[in-house]
């Protein structure tokens, strides 16, 4: 007997070993704050490279291309100084076009929009070695974002179902649950069991306005992370400034978090909000932001769950609809607004974009509050209870200025809006990467105490970076961390690695 245990012992030190080994063979000690450009590959033109993902078995890169026809293109990644296209999947076959793709377990799976937007949608997943169909299962309408749960065996997708122009048809947002080892079942669910709770959350700053939507056809599911135990998932709901909550293991959203405004009247918040008044100046203004997160990404630190949003902003334009107007074409309220004539100056508050859908709270008519769209900000949240423990303020806008990168012509509307966020290890660091559309740029935090983001850099890349990649080292090709951006106005795809210490 004490034989046995003396060899069981030898055995499980050998392989603790053996993994202490692995794992030290897969660290670099890298320097998060010195990403530089390594390559460059352009496969076409607007709508050419939105989202992207790679697989390690094959190192290769799957990358959304709607720009002639919608399609996956696969690009040799091997070298990712030297970036080849090598092939391409039709999504002709299964309905309009890709909006996102994600890699696992050498399968690569789509979300693809129906022909008609407001029609069910669907997901294929294909082999990454040979591109063969494996599955193909319907989903909600308009799935807009997929990602796997970490353990591989889940595929999930956020199906924004958005109404048609005239409001006529408007689908119910939802998330789709697919189980992988199971035949790729599927389980499809929306957010009709909150109605009951309209009025409490609209009170801590859930929006439900579309036009005579109910609670269900009203929310607009955006873009999913997922906890590294893949029990748990939360959803971005843009348009309706909020962020959902799953639990995975019985696929039910069990609560929905409110976000709340961003008031610009503080010190630390201040933004431009002209684009007509010949200046980059950073001012306080009577005007709230909406979050309005877009992407999301997780990590847990101490045991807490924090949710990282990119606070980019969106509004709801249809030919039956359309929430926003500019500040000079509302009435303002006299007492709120004693300068109002001075205020809604084109130099000064009058070009700035803001909703309709709030703001009168006495109902007399005029506004008492202004609300623009977004918070020109990146944000991190308590994943628990939704309670905002950190948001960047204005640090983006005046690291952009300081780059002198800043876009004024959007600074009456979202200015720089980030859109994309993710977070990986480098070296010893969790390092946050957050896109910003509108000024062509990626800005890289130090995220290892996640209540205490510390900028590092700014990266320039294509024209409107809609997809933000890490890859850690472990499964790169050159076993060094990678940072892919993909942008979706010129269909350029850059590649970034830090420098090994």
């Amino acid at each position: 007997m004490k034989k046995t245990l003396l060899a069981l012992s030898l055995l499980l030190s050998s392989l603790l070993l053996s993994c202490d080994k692995n794992e030290e063979e897969f660290f670099v000690n890298e320097d998060a704050a010195t990403f530089a450009e390594i390559g460059s590959i352009d496969i076409g033109d607007v709508g050419a490279a939105e989202i992207s993902a790679y697989d390690p078995q094959t190192k290769r890169l799957f990358v959304v291309n709607n720009s002639t026809v919608n399609k996956i293109d696969v690009i040799d990644f091997a070298d990712p100084s030297n970036m080849k296209v090598i092939g391409s999947i039709s999504m002709t076959p299964y309905g309009g076009a890709v909006n996102s793709v994600a890699v696992s377990n050498g399968k690569v799976a789509a979300a693809i929009e129906a022909s008609d937007k407001q029609a069910n949608g669907k997901v294929a997943v294909f082999n990454t070695s040979d591109y063969k169909e494996v599955k193909v299962i319907t989903v909600g309408a308009l799935p807009d974002m997929i990602t796997y749960s970490p353990d591989g065996n889940l595929i999930l997708t956020a199906n924004e179902g958005e109404p048609n122009a005239t409001y006529t048809n408007d689908p119910v947002g939802s998330i789709s649950i697919i189980a992988v080892n199971n035949n790729y079942a599927v389980t499809t669910i929306d957010f009709a069991g909150f109605a009951t709770q309209q009025t409490a959350l609209m009170a801590k700053g859930l929006r439900i306005f579309g036009l005579n939507a109910t609670f269900a056809k009203d929310i607009e599911p955006e873009y999913i992370a997922v906890s590294d135990d893949s029990k748990t998932a939360w959803v971005t709901l843009q348009e309706n400034n909020a962020i959902a909550k799953l639990n995975l293991e019985t696929k039910t959203i069990t609560s929905i978090l409110p976000l709340g405004f961003k008031d610009y009247d503080v010190d630390g918040n201040t933004v431009d909000i002209s684009d007509r008044d010949n200046a980059v100046a950073l001012g306080k203004w009577r005007v709230k932001g909406m979050y309005q997160p877009d992407a999301i990404a997780f990590i847990q630190h101490a045991g807490i769950p924090y949710l990282f949003t990119a606070n980019e902003g969106d509004a709801r334009e249809y030919d039956a609809f359309a929430e926003i107007k500019r500040v000079s074409a509302l009435k303002l309220d006299a007492t709120a607004f004693p300068n109002a004539t001075d205020f809604i100056k084109a130099e000064k508050a009058g070009r700035l974009n803001v909703t309709t859908t709030l703001g009168d709270t006495d109902g007399d008519g005029d506004y008492d509050f202004l609300y623009s769209l977004g918070a020109r900000s990146f944000s991190v949240w308590n994943g628990n209870d939704g309670a905002l423990v950190f948001d960047s303020k204005n640090e983006l806008d005046t690291k952009v200025i300081a780059a002198s990168l800043y876009d004024d012509t959007r600074s009456d509307d979202k200015s720089i809006e980030p859109e994309g966020i993710t977070i990986g290890t480098v070296g010893n660091k969790k390092v946050a990467f957050v896109g910003m559309e509108r000024v062509d740029a990626v800005a890289v935090y130090d995220v290892t105490i996640p209540t205490n983001p510390v900028f590092l850099q700014i990266l320039k890349c294509g024209d409107a970076p809609e997809g933000v990649l890490f890859i850690p080292a472990k499964n790169s090709p050159t076993q060094k961390s990678l940072l892919v951006v993909s942008s979706e106005n010129d269909g350029v795809i850059k590649v970034y690695k830090p420098n090994t210490l």
